[in-house]
């Protein structure tokens, strides 16, 4: 491999074998421990989270062999280093927009969202969709080897990224006009029963917010190029991006969004009315206040 700072390279420095090991396990563990809600909540929606867990996982598996390869890299560990931790995000994304469409539903508030339930999720999903090809497609350029290659792939994955956080930063604001107008109108059914809705709209706040910082640093760091600051220290990579989407994970096993899939059942598919008073709905008390019962 050239020594020339201009030639394109894997790394710029020698990466860490135990980070990178620690960061595989941390996935690895958060990952089993949501493979495990989604099994007793049936909450099949979260599987994107899930998938997304375990490219990251696996990612940095191939991250801490690529290490102990040093400094003669083999091609393949490389690529799985690079395109799956890049794409896991995307998958986190696809969850997180189905949540505010059950959010919606379990409020029955359709009619305070910006755009109407049956085409929320299948509009940023779509969008979801495409910015995981274009940047699947960048990083498969640029894990190619060679300038060119290189050049062209981070345009790419920039326009992937930017896509990304365009969808993302019309998505917040879709769910900020939804929050603010039911805080104004609230629903008969928010009004008269404990749901914990804006709890977990708060969480998709968070996870959105983590995603977009995440984002934005991916977007610099490929405009800087395979010479760039960044991409020559390792240490930015983690921060700001294996911690972020670490802490996505772990938002949402402590804020589960299976509670929702469990209140919409006991409330029945068609969305309708239960008694607030029912002692033998183990939903609710006799306080309306929403008691777990979803088995975990």
């Amino acid at each position: 491999m050239s020594s020339n700072d201009d030639d394109w390279q894997f790394y710029r420095y020698n990466p860490s074998i135990a980070v990178a090991s620690i960061a595989s396990v941390a996935f690895f563990l958060i990952t089993s421990v949501h493979c495990w809600l989604l099994y007793r909540t049936r909450a099949w929606f979260l599987i994107p989270l899930v998938l997304g867990g375990v490219f990251e996982l696996a990612g940095f598996a191939a991250r801490a062999y690529n290490a102990s390869e040093t400094p003669d890299w083999t091609l393949v560990p490389y690529i799985i280093q690079s395109v799956l931790p890049l794409l896991g995000p995307t998958l986190y994304a696809a969850s997180i927009y189905m949540i505010l469409g059950r959010i919606i539903l379990m409020t029955k508030a359709e009619h305070h969202s910006l755009i109407r339930r049956k085409w929320l999720t299948k509009i940023f999903v779509i969008g979801d969709v495409l910015s995981f090809q274009v940047q699947g497609g960048g990083a498969g350029a640029m894990s190619s080897g060679g300038a060119d290659a290189m050049h062209t792939g981070e345009l790419i994955v920039i326009a992937g990224l930017a896509l990304q956080m365009l969808i993302f930063g019309i998505f917040v604001v879709v769910a900020y006009i939804f929050h603010t107008r039911m805080l104004k109108a609230p629903t008969q059914r928010v009004a008269t029963m404990t749901i914990p809705w804006l709890k977990h709209l708060h969480a998709l706040y968070g996870s959105s917010a983590l995603i977009l910082v995440r984002s934005l640093f991916r977007v610099i760091e490929y405009a800087q190029g395979n010479n760039g600051y960044l991409f020559r220290h390792e240490v930015f990579m983690y921060l700001f991006d294996t911690i972020l989407m670490f802490a996505v994970m772990v938002l949402f096993w402590w804020i589960h969004p299976g509670e929702i899939r469990g209140i919409l059942e006991k409330l029945g598919d068609s969305g309708g009315s239960i008694p607030l008073i029912d002692n033998s709905n183990p939903v609710f008390t006799t306080k309306g206040s929403f008691v777990r019962k979803l088995g975990w």
